[in-house]
Parts: structure tokens; sequence; C-alpha cells
């Protein structure tokens, strides 16, 4: 018996120099809203946005497109930003009391922004104020407000101890022996007015309007200092009696949930009522000063969990949908997937159906210099609320396209109306409430789920046939079909009982969602078909769509089904449960039937697959960089979780006749395939089946020896490839499979990659990941990579995420390793979770409930910011400067 080995990898010069020109790890782009933000400010002459973070981030916005990322060395929340305006200069206070300037310019360190004529948000220089001597506590120090004056170059500090202290632009050098100190204010004060007392810290600064060179000092203690830079001399003190204006004021039982902002014109008057607390502030406004008033027309509203843009100029003051920083966590997400080279026509009915139109974004900064996508991509997102969200993620602005509601396919306990288009349903469209204030529901930010069982666990799409599945936590799956019209109708129920009254199980979950009996109303776009339900109600871990075939599989935690939503019949029901789960998950109250039949008994593998594993194992050798992986006890209640669904049209049988399969892999290493037979498609004799029902019929069934859980399985034709998405070799937008030699299978468990020939289910070659550093594969995804060198060559790769955080790329059919990189924090269990790929090579994963990152691991293809700014910085050439938005700090590599 031939010996299974591991060959040693050399170095070959060749193979290291194609490796570069395809693999290139980089974080490129962050899409979604900033978790946790703290502070704002507007630019009006650069028409920038820049938002800071409790974590020490700081984003700048401009037109979509244009955006810039930068951190700060120490991880602490960002409390105010200033722009410089018109300078591309933007001042930061944190709160452990250091200043930070920031400014677009400059090449990065290694030399790569030279090399691509680019320059990046950096940061200049920083500053700490001291402590007055002779003080035991620093407190008196901290800063309390910042005042920059128009000619942006003189910070003027206000602090808790009463003293204001005045630091030079842009550098943050401090002004020596300046610093008015409270007891120069005590001086020139009235004696009636000192009686020891102190004048408390600064509250505000304020330039005077019309004398540059003097500013108005307020304190706690309702002093107000009029003071001359140039004399340094009090000027004028008033003491604190006059007009006051204030923000809140409501009265705290009737109003003191709510978040609002009000707008007020003549009688118009709105309050505009925030689900999460306001922020900041500000309005967009002409600055020329040749215009008598400032003429607003837009306010920008930073919530703690969204950004809110209202239109002043439009009747009724209407929301402007924002092109980024949309909020993905309005509910919870729960699961997503990416959708690439969407078909033009399928994009233009969903941007129709989802009511996006242009609008004139408000902050229009910047110019995108980034050439236009080459295809158009989607990404969806499933969430908590039962929605399902189509966002456009072509580009670097992440721009909503299409929301799904399944809501109105079930009764749930808070049903406002049968109607789904009923205005009163939308809070983006409900009216101002009969009352004073007359307030007006804002934003779209809604954390609440009228039944945590209509929450979306996987989403399946056919881009082509514009079919769409949804499975979700109480075991429905949904599948729809897209539609330009509104329509009335009835939904088709079917239920699919996976356990078939197995003896000794007892359901203790929650009970299934109950479909609405008479005919509902669905908007245009997708629209469920056929509603299936899984028995028990369980929540749906996995599911796959072949529209070609007409064909829906899906898997719990109890086992498998497959259903025929042309036909509207159930094909197979599939329980994956062994004896020990059973007796785990009933909490071991196992008792005889008291109803009449005979008892079923649990399927186990068949002895000969047993005799092929341990035939296997004895041709194992282990190499010298690996450890033996220790093998997993099947008694786990968890056992029988269907990990991944996969169809495929190959040999199972036999060698000679192909056809359609199924394949389903397990939590305890159990992979099960099963032969279809299909009306209407042809089989690899070429005879096409004839009408009637779908059959299938269990091909072969596989148990891995270590029961480490099956993560992702695939086909690979004759030639190693993966086979092609359904419709796409019949609609010639994909090379045919190679049908004429032997095709293999490729297992992806937890611990090990394996690839069997088919249909003997041989093994062909392995690679265990367990073995090096204890990691386990969490994510696996076949994907492209294209070369940067020769535009006609590209590579199938294999790509898995760990448990640690790493990425590993393997070759295919192969698995000889080619590159690994840390992408993810190993404590990071929700990024890792979250991870998605895409077919090019790139990636997203949540950094925070409302932030995807974004990264690509192909040396060709990338999506990152390019943009141009126009700045006017003293002593400097008024050129526009390339700017690229990609992350950049003193912590980068941290």
């Amino acid at each position: 018996m031939m010996k299974f080995r591991f060959r040693r990898q050399g170095n070959d010069p060749q193979r290291d120099k194609i490796k570069q020109e395809l693999f290139a790890f980089n974080k490129t782009v962050e899409h979604g809203f900033p978790h946790q933000p703290s502070a704002l400010n507007f630019d009006p002459q650069l028409q920038l946005m820049a938002i800071g973070s409790k974590s020490g981030a700081v984003k700048i916005y401009g037109a979509p497109g244009v955006e810039f990322t930068g951190l700060h060395k120490d991880t602490a929340a960002v409390t105010q930003i200033h722009f410089l305006q018109g300078q591309g200069r933007l001042l930061s206070l944190l709160d452990d009391n250091t200043l930070h300037m920031w400014e677009l310019g400059g090449a990065s360190q290694d030399g790569g922004g030279a090399k691509r004529g680019v320059v990046y948000l950096e940061e200049r220089h920083a500053y700490s104020l001291p402590g007055r001597p002779g003080l035991e506590s620093c407190s008196t120090s901290r800063v309390t407000v910042l005042l920059l004056l128009r000619s942006c170059d003189l910070l003027c500090v206000g602090t808790e101890g009463g003293g204001v202290h005045f630091l030079d632009l842009p550098c943050l050098s401090l002004r020596e022996n300046q610093s008015l100190l409270l007891d120069q204010v005590m001086q020139s004060m009235p004696e009636d007015y000192r009686c020891g007392k102190s004048l408390g810290p600064v509250e505000s600064l304020q330039e005077h309007p019309q004398l540059p060179g003097k500013i108005l000092i307020g304190y706690s203690r309702g002093l107000v200092v009029l003071w001359d830079l140039s004399s340094r001399n009090a000027e004028h003190l008033f003491l604190g009696k006059q007009l006051v204006s204030f923000y809140g004021g409501m009265p705290r039982a009737s109003y003191g949930d709510r978040h609002c902002v009000s707008i007020q014109q003549d009688k118009q008057h709105v309050t505009l009522d925030f689900t999460s607390r306001v922020i900041d502030f500000f309005t967009v406004h002409t600055t020329d000063p040749e215009h008598e008033y400032d003429d607003p027309s837009a306010l920008v509203v930073l919530l703690e969990e969204e950004l809110v843009v209202i239109d002043l100029l439009t009747p009724g003051w209407p929301s402007i949908p924002p092109p980024y920083l949309a909020p993905l966590h309005s509910s919870a997400i729960t699961t997503s997937c990416h959708i690439d080279r969407v078909p033009a026509k399928l994009w233009d009915r969903l941007a129709i159906a989802g009511k996006i139109y242009p609008e004139s974004w408000p902050i229009c900064g910047g110019k995108n210099l980034a050439p236009p996508p080459k295809q158009q991509d989607l990404l969806l997102t499933g969430h908590e609320d039962g929605t399902v969200r189509f966002w456009d993620v072509s580009g670097v602005a992440l721009t909503p396209v299409y929301k799904l509601s399944t809501a109105h396919v079930f009764h749930t306990d808070c049903d406002l109306n049968d109607d789904p288009l009923d205005p009163r349903n939308d809070p983006d469209t409900q009216q101002e409430e009969e009352e004073w204030p007359p307030f007006r529901k804002v934003g779209c930010f809604d954390p609440y789920s009228d039944d945590p069982r209509l929450g979306i666990q996987k989403i399946s799409l056919c881009k082509y046939s514009c079919r769409l599945v949804v499975a979700g936590t109480a075991g429905q799956v949904i599948v729809l079909g897209l539609s330009d019209e509104r329509s009335d109708h009835m939904i088709d129920v079917s239920t699919v009982d996976l356990l078939q009254d197995l003896e000794g199980f007892t359901w203790k979950g929650h009970d299934r969602l109950e479909a609405r009996a008479n005919p509902t109303p669905f908007p245009p776009g997708f629209q469920p078909l056929v509603l299936v339900q899984a028995l028990p109600p369980a929540s749906v871990t996995a599911v796959t769509l072949h529209a070609e075939w007409n064909m829906v599989a899906f898997g719990t935690s109890h086992g498998f089904g497959l259903f025929d939503y042309h036909r509207r019949s159930v094909v197979l029901a599939r329980y994956t449960l062994t004896s020990a789960a059973i007796s785990i998950q009933s909490f071991r109250r196992i008792r005889k039937s008291r109803v009449s039949g005979k008892k079923r008994p649990l399927t186990t593998p068949t002895s000969k697959v047993q005799e092929a594993n341990a035939a296997l194992a004895d041709q194992e050798e282990v190499a010298p960089v690996q450890r033996r992986i220790e093998p997993r006890s099947a008694d786990d209640s968890l056992s029988g979780v269907v990990r991944c669904l996969c169809f495929a049209d190959t040999y199972l049988r036999d060698g000679t006749h192909h056809g359609p399969t199924l394949w389903a892999g397990t939590n305890s290493g159990s992979v099960y395939a099963y032969a279809l037979e299909v009306p209407g498609v042809c089989v690899g004799s070429g005879r096409v089946l004839g009408e009637g029902s779908v059959e299938a019929v269990l091909g072969k069934e596989i148990q891995l020896m270590h029961r480490a859980p099956v993560v992702s399985i695939a086909v690979l034709d004759g030639r190693g490839k993966p086979l092609p998405e359904p419709y796409q070799a019949s609609l010639d937008l994909a090379t045919a499979p190679d049908m004429s030699n032997t095709h293999s299978v490729l297992i992806a468990s937890e611990e090990q990659l394996k690839v069997f020939s088919l249909p003997k289910v041989s093994a062909k070659t392995k690679f265990k990941l367990t073995a090096h550093e204890g990691c386990r594969v969490r994510r696996v995804a076949m994907v492209t990579m294209y070369s940067t060198a020769q535009e006609d060559y590209c590579e199938n790769t294999l790509v898995c995420l760990t448990n640690l955080g790493d990425l590993h790329l393997f070759t295919v059919p192969a698995l000889r390793p080619q590159v690994r990189y840390e992408c993810i924090r190993k404590e990071d269990i929700s990024g890792i979770a979250s991870c998605v790929f895409t077919k090019s090579g790139q990636g997203f994963y949540l950094i925070s409930p409302s932030e995807y990152e974004r990264f690509s691991m192909s040396a060709k293809v990338t999506t990152e910011p390019l943009c141009s700014v126009q700045l006017d910085r003293p002593n400097d050439a008024s050129t526009p400067l390339q700017a690229n938005g990609t992350h950049w700090s003193q912590a980068e590599g941290a």
C-alpha cells in the first residue's frame, strides 16, 4: 500500500513572483455609521464634515466617495473637533486633555503615497496643557472650551481652573507668558464681586464679530469679560444678568424620553423627534460675504445611532436619504451575503422598487477621482426585525438600494394593520401628531423587533432568475420572486417535518410563526411565492437555492429538507440527530410512544464507510510541522446541526452518468450526498427526464474520522475548477464545466481540508489547519485571484478564516498553502462570525454593530477612496491635492 505523504514546500522564485502578482492584503475602507460618535464639525468653505468617536477615530466626509479616516494613537474619546476653515486641517480634543492637529497632505511614511501621487489624513502635532505649579491635581488645567479665531492662526483654550491659554496654529505651540490666569481677571473685577469667591470654569469663548483681536470670556458664575489680545487688558466686565438661551427645557414628566430638535420659520414649526440621543447639529449655508443672511439650505443632525439631514428649501422640510453613513444597525444584523456582477436589469428593477432617486446631497466637498466600478455588487444584510436590506457596495460609499420586510407574511403581536403600504406603518412618512409641540418622527434607527422569531438567519439569491430565499429563526423558509407591480395574494404554505414523528424527542422551543390566512398586499419588489415551514420550528442554520432546478434546500439543528417550489412538493426530509443528541435535547426523558406505529431506527454510517475511513487513517502520516487531532465525542446536543448545503451536477452513482446532487454537512462531521432525479433536466447520458416529481436517493454517506464540524462543501470539475452558478453555463456567462474527466469534492471541516475523488470518495489530498497553532476554520470561500502582470491569468483560490482571525489561502485542488494574513483580532468573536467574502478576493466583517471593515486579499482588485480637495493654506499654493482616504495614523500596524 502506498503511503500518503506531505511534500515539503521549497523556495520557488518563479512561484514567489506569481504570488506577489496575485496576493496582497489591505484594509481599504469602513462602511456604515461610526460607532459611538461623540463630536461633529463642518467646514462650510470646503463643504467637508468631520465626525469624532469615543474610540478615538476621526472621519472626514464630503461628496459620495470622498472619505478620510484617522485614528489617534491612544484610545481616548474625541470630545471636540474644529476645522481650520479652507485649510484641510482639523483640530481634535480628547478626553485625556490632549490636543491634536490633523492635516490632509504629505505622503505615508512607507513611501507608498509618494509613489502613487496621493496624500493622507495625517496627525501633524499634539499638545497637552501642563498643570499649574504647586497644584497636586491637574483638574484645573482640564480643557472646557476651544475657540479658533477667524484668522485660524490662534487657538484660545479655556480651562476648568478659569484660565485661558493661547496656542499658535497650526503648530500647537503655547504662547509663553501670555496665558490669562484667574488672578489677572480677579484684579479687574469690582470689589463687591470678589468676596474671595472663584469665578469657576470657563464656560464660553467667543470672538467679537466686528473687532478682530477681542474675545468674550464667560465664566460659570456669570461674569463675562471682554479681553483685548493685543493689549492684554480687560476692556469691559458684564455681570450675568442678561438674555439666556438653552437647549431642552421641556417638562420632564411628559417629554423626558424625547430626543428633539426644533425648526421654526414664521408660523411653520416642526419638532424633529429622534430615536437616539442628539450629539450635535449644524446648518449648511452660504459663505458668500455679499449675502446679508446665511440662507441655510439643510440641517444636519448627528445622533448617537444615525445621521439625519433635513432639506430646508423644500416645503414640509423632508429628510434627505444619505448616500453614505447609513445606519446598518437600524435593526441588529443577523446575517449577510455578497452578490457580485449583478445584471443591469435586476439592478434597475431593485432601484425602482426601492424608490431610490438621485437627490442633491448638501455635503459635497472634494471630488471623487476613483474610476467608475467595472461591475455592480450588492451586499445583502438580514436583520433581527425580519427585514433584508440591499446595499450598493460597488464603490467606496455604501448606499441603500432596497429594503424587503417579511413581517407582513405573518401575524405578529404588534400588527398595525394589514396593509404594509399604509404610510402609517412607515416611520419615515409619519405625519406630525396633532399636539404641541408638533412632533415628527424622523430617522430609521429602531433597535426593537416586534417578534424575535422574525429574525433572518440565512439568505440566498439567484441574480439571473430573480429568485430569493430568506430563512429565519422560527424555521421559516420563504421563496420570493421579483415583481414590478403591487400584488394582493395568498401565500402557499408547506410544512416539512424533519423528525417525521421520531420517538423520544420533545420540542421545547418557541412556536412557529402563523402565516396570514387572507390575501395580503405586497409592494413592488420581492414578493413571497411560497412559505416552507420546518418542523420543529428551530432556527435555520443553512440554506441553498438552485433556481434552474426550482429547488431549495435548508437545514436546522435537527436535519435538512429539500423542497420543489415549482411543484410545491416536499422532496426530502432527513433528520441528523443521534441517539445521544436526542437524549440531551429531551433532557433524557425518552419514553415509549403512546401512539401506534413502528419505531423508526436512527441511521448510522454504513460499515463500508467505516472501513474506508479506517483504511485511510492507516495511510496517514503526520508531517513534522503538524500535530495529531484528537477525535471529538458524538455525544453532543449540537451534533445534528446542519452547517452547509450544496447543489452540484456531478458524478455520484458511477463514473459515466452525472446528474443533479445535493450535499449536506453537519456539526458531527457527517456528509450526506443525494442523487436527484429532476424532471426536465439533462443527465449524463444526454437523456432528459420526463414529467413527474423530483426524487432523491441517498448516494453516499461520509463520516469524518475526527467528527469535526463540516464548514463547507464544494464540487470541482474535471479541471479542478469550481462548478459555475446556476444559469451561468446555459446563458453562456461562464465556461461550461469539464464533465469528461473525474470530478472531486472539497470538504472543509473546522480542523482540516480534504479533497476526495468522485464517485468513489477516495482521499486525494488534505491539509490540517488545527495542527498549526491549534486554529479552527470558521469561514471558507472559493475566490478567483487575478494577476496584476497578465490580464488573462487568474487562479482559483480557497480562502479560510480561522478562529484566530487569520486568513489562509490555498491552491485548488492541490491545497498548497500560499499566503497567510492577520485580518481580525482573535478576541473579536463577532467580527470573525460576521465575515463574508466576495468572489474577487475581497471581504467584509463587522468592526462594530454599525460598521463593516472592507479588506482585499487581491493584488489587483481593491476598493478604496481616491479623491481630491481644493485647499487654501497660508503660504501654500492653492492646488488640488489628490487624497487617499485609507486608514493612517501614528498607530499604523498596531
